[in-house]
């Protein structure tokens, strides 16, 4: 029988791990990637008010402000062709808002006495976490911003400010009808066929009694989004959570619920991946001084972030209360 000592070709293997250190044994791309992914599929079910916005990649080296364009539409045509004669076209004419990017970010420390294997997956379960957060954080920017605009109907129309909105002031299916006439008189365009309206499950709460809301099943559309609860009047809702709340806002100190009824092109927000949002992993021992005895690891989440109103005129808040 012929002895095989085999560690002698375990160190022959140069193994790499996830926390090698040292010129050329950084942590490894396909790792940084997974991390990445493990942050990102966890941000992306809370971005609820992201998803309906025109969408921009992050600026790379090129400073901090980003560029959303819209191409605006032509005149109707009111003069008849002349026999024979070409007419003069038309030049496309883009309209422009610029937004400036901000960083947002969090991050959490393990110690040395996790061994390397339990460094690795708290690593991971950090990650969905700090996903989790990253999602909220990042979705409450947008929604900042959208609440922010200007085409605003307090209850059902009748009410001239979010101070004189009562607890009678609920949802309806007659205020969704105003707002969604709204939209129509400025030639706003739905998203796939409907115009989109984010709500808050306390507001959708008077709703869904109505003899005329559609339940998800019952229309079963191709492409569910993320949240959606229904249908009613050719606008399709989803519910969050997160949906603005003006607190003690209202007649009498109630809270007044914001409900966004979103036509395309309203809005324009940054992506979250290529380097929107990513993951960073501090290794035990990689700080030098700053941690003399190698006892911390960080794991954390960084995001550069914007939104900006496109038309104003595309989405209507509607501001009510609530019988819940």
């Amino acid at each position: 029988m012929v002895n095989i000592d085999l560690q002698k070709f375990a160190e022959a293997l140069n193994p790499n791990t996830t926390t090698q250190t040292g010129s050329g044994k950084e942590m490894s791309v396909q790792m940084k990637t997974f991390y990445d992914k493990v942050v990102i599929k966890n941000a992306v079910p809370n971005l609820v008010h992201d998803q309906f916005g025109q969408k921009k990649p992050i600026p790379k080296n090129g400073g901090k402000t980003i560029e959303f364009r819209r191409l605006n539409p032509f005149p109707k045509v009111t003069t008849a062709l002349t026999e024979g004669v070409t007419p003069d076209g038309s030049y496309l004419d883009w309209s422009k808002v610029t937004a400036t990017v901000s960083q947002y970010g969090n991050y959490v420390t393990t110690s040395d006495l996790l061994d390397m294997t339990a460094i690795d997956n708290n690593i991971t379960e950090a990650g969905r976490i700090l996903g989790d957060q990253a999602g909220l954080s990042l979705d409450g920017v947008v929604r900042e911003v959208l609440n922010a605009g200007t085409n605003v109907q307090y209850g059902d129309g009748s009410k001239s400010s979010r101070s004189a909105v009562a607890s009678t002031d609920v949802m309806s299916v007659q205020v969704i009808k105003r707002a969604v006439t709204t939209l129509k008189r400025m030639n706003a365009k739905p998203i796939n066929g409907d115009y989109v309206a984010i709500i808050h499950p306390d507001v959708a709460y008077d709703l869904m009694s109505d003899e005329k809301w559609e339940a998800l099943n019952t229309y079963n559309p191709k492409n569910y989004y993320a949240g959606e609860i229904g249908r009613l009047c050719g606008v399709r809702f989803v519910e969050t959570s997160e949906a603005k709340i003006f607190t003690g806002a209202g007649a009498s100190g109630i809270d007044v619920y914001s409900t966004l009824i979103l036509g395309a092109d309203a809005y324009g927000t940054t992506e979250i991946e290529g380097g929107g949002l990513q993951m960073i992993v501090k290794n035990r021992g990689s700080a030098g001084t700053a941690d003399p005895l190698d006892q911390r690891s960080t794991v954390g989440w960084k995001a550069t972030k914007t939104a900006c109103i496109l038309t104003d005129a595309f989405m209507v808040r509607i501001e009510t209360a609530s019988a819940y």
